[in-house]
């Protein structure tokens, strides 16, 4: 058998596209990838429709009133079912049958009516009826804490999830080739550089095929339960985050890369790939625990590997200037070309390193 002529060896970027067929191929044949995915989408459908539907359900609380006494919540009718009886003994029936929770009957001092209740007063509509003075706020918050609360919530554990689940699998790849030593039959026929690049465009292909399916699934579920305010809302925040997820998972994915090449064995990438997971886990906790907090948020947005939440969650909370989002995406990209650099001279320093793991020191030595 004659050797291959070097003008039949394959240029980099075919390179590139072959480690990229085999690393989507063989994830897409994987029973457990696509279950895990199907389960995915799934569960992030049930969740948005309950959510949507949860929304939409009737809060008002039922009260029965006379026509004398119907004056009294006009003011409060929209948090309230109302239900106009005939007289008072009328809405005492009511009461006791368990239609409406209280009635509001003529007579009582100075109020010109009486609260009739079962066994305790409702507390909520005693409230609604409290006399309160007007109140005057400074400063105002334009969404509602717990939409808040879950708006951040979704942007940071997708992340995530995403994020480590597909970093994990790069850095698993690795090791694998190394033990089988598939690795040197792969790099005496393609540039170590090509390999690690199909890796991370393979793996960022599936990444971002996930993160689409996700938006395309809140979509449907927001649109199916006639939330289009919401959707709106989230239009977006939901494009900037498809854009900083891809430049930030390829900033991640190379150096998951990276850092797998310097050990030999599964069981030793734990020590080396531990800094990059408290990466990833950072804007998830740093989100949930601090969404109502603009200047973490803040910080959050410029800081690279937090960026991909930080910046849409403050895109959708209307507290980023139109400038903000692309001041942040120039860093992640100027971030993301130094890590590549940085990520491919370690796994080219690394990769036919075999044994004891290999010191950052001397994987970017030349």
């Amino acid at each position: 058998m004659t050797a291959p002529t070097p003008s039949s060896a394959p240029s980099f970027a075919q390179s590139v596209w072959l480690v990229t067929e085999r690393e989507i191929g063989s994830k897409l044949r994987s029973k457990a990838f696509l279950i895990s995915t199907g389960i995915l989408f799934a569960i992030a459908l049930v969740a948005v429709v309950w959510g949507g539907f949860a929304a939409q359900s009737d809060s008002r609380i039922p009260v029965a009133v006379t026509a004398d006494t119907a004056g009294a919540v006009s003011s409060i009718e929209d948090a309230l079912e109302i239900t106009e009886a005939s007289d008072a003994d009328a809405a005492r029936d009511l009461v006791r049958s368990g239609e409406v929770d209280a009635a509001l009957v003529p007579g009582g001092e100075p109020f010109g009516y009486t609260v009739v209740a079962d066994d305790a007063p409702p507390s909520t509509l005693m409230q609604l009826l409290s006399v309160t003075p007007p109140v005057e706020l400074l400063t105002t918050d334009g969404v509602d804490w717990a939409l808040r609360y879950f708006v951040s919530l979704g942007f940071g554990l997708i992340f995530f999830m995403a994020a480590l689940t597909f970093g994990s699998t790069i850095a698993q790849s690795v090791v694998e080739e190394k033990q089988t030593r598939v690795v040197e039959l792969l790099i005496s026929a393609i540039p170590t550089r090509a390999l690690l690049a199909g890796k991370v465009v393979g793996n960022t292909i599936l990444a971002m095929g996930q993160i689409i399916g996700l938006a395309a699934i809140a979509i449907v579920g927001l649109t199916v339960t006639d939330q289009s305010a919401l959707l709106t809302g989230l239009g977006a925040p939901l494009v900037w985050f498809a854009v900083f997820f891809l430049f930030g998972f390829i900033l991640l994915a190379a150096l998951f890369a990276a850092a797998a090449a310097m050990v030999s064995r599964q069981e030793d990438i734990g020590s080396t790939t531990t800094p990059l997971t408290f990466l990833v886990m950072a804007p998830y906790f740093l989100v949930i625990f601090f969404n109502d907090n603009p200047v973490v948020l803040t910080i959050m947005s410029y800081v690279p590997f937090s960026a991909p939440v930080g910046m849409p969650v403050r895109v959708f909370l209307g507290e980023a200037q139109w400038w903000e989002p692309l001041l942040s995406l120039v860093i992640l990209l100027a971030t993301c070309v130094a890590a590549i650099a940085i990520g491919a001279r370690i796994y080219e320093n690394s990769l036919l390193r075999m044994g004891a793991r290999v010191k950052l020191a001397e994987a970017l030595k030349a």
